[in-house]
């Protein structure tokens, strides 16, 4: 098996639990990452988007990945979320990783300052040639207005330890592109759980998802049908999760997300500002959708 499948198919980029005074809660945390291993998750990313890890310092990162990798990581790939837009502290935050025991870092492209397509390779290499686990990088113009292009992805693929893509980008032509191209080896993961099954087809890999915190056995079923040539099962899945699909970003996420895990029991806390709550219009909507899926009552 090569080393990024490993992975799995299925990585659930996880929310972080905050208390009521918005302070990191490890307690919840666990129960989140025992939900989530029982929902089928192959891996689990701490400190990605979804994880706010804008809003977390470098001291919370780093407890989440010890608590994640100390109790988790026997049952799970930990995956931490390092990047940045400053590759020094990108670096930095990735060596504390590897040192704690993750089993693989997710790279996003820098966000604001908006470097060339040469800027990103030299900024990918820098970070993955600082240590020996595996990288996946992520690419989200809409975060962060910045894209890997095809021929940057695939130039990338050849070094040693980066070993897959999020792409977050439904840019079917780039994604299509980044498949036939890149290295043997190189996995595909949609970084979008509607794009999940169209990605499959192109050859892609798996997902990194935010549905799979309240939907994970389904979206895990649907990857294996497809996989094992049951087609029509496979859509008939995707049809019928599409509405969650969607619905998890009636607001940005994660702020959805986090209200539904609340909604199911699961008490991860609101968002830190600027991110807050969603509007009293969208919680009504979201939880209609919740209803029908009967994931709440």
């Amino acid at each position: 098996m090569k080393i990024a499948e490993k992975l799995g198919e299925l990585i659930t980029a996880m929310v972080t639990p905050f208390d009521i005074e918005n302070r990191l809660d490890l307690e919840i945390c666990g129960k989140l990452m025992e939900h989530l291993c029982e929902s089928c998750s192959d891996s689990i990313l701490l400190s990605g988007t979804t994880g706010e890890s804008p809003t977390l310092s470098d001291e919370e990162k780093i407890r989440l990945f010890e608590y994640g990798v100390k109790n988790y990581g026997d049952r799970v790939k930990i995956i931490a979320g390092t990047g940045s837009n400053d590759t020094r502290h990108s670096i930095e935050l990735s060596r504390e990783a590897e040192r704690i025991g993750c089993h693989a870092i997710l790279l996003v492209t820098p966000y604001y300052n908006r470097p060339s397509q040469w800027g990103l390779y030299k900024h990918f290499e820098a970070i993955a040639g600082e240590v020996k686990i595996p990288a996946i990088i992520y690419n989200v113009p809409t975060r962060t207005a910045c894209n890997i292009d095809s021929k940057t992805c695939i130039e990338l693929s050849r070094l040693h330890n980066i070993m897959g893509v999020k792409e977050a980008s439904s840019n079917f032509r780039q994604i299509s592109e980044i498949i036939r191209g890149c290295e043997e080896g190189f996995l595909v993961y949609s970084g979008n759980d509607g794009d999940t099954l169209p990605v499959l087809s192109l050859g892609g890999y798996g997902v990194i998802s935010v549905a799979s915190h309240i939907v994970g056995s389904d979206i895990k079923k649907m990857i294996t049908a497809f996989k094992k040539g049951n087609i029509k099962e496979a859509s008939g899945l995707h049809g019928r999760l599409l509405d969650i699909f969607y619905g998890i970003f009636i607001a940005t996420n994660p702020i959805p997300i986090k209200e539904a895990l609340n909604l199911m029991g699961i008490k991860a806390g609101t968002c830190r500002m600027p991110l807050g709550s969603m509007t009293e219009i969208e919680l009504e909507a979201f939880k209609k959708i919740l209803r029908l899926h009967n994931l709440i009552e």
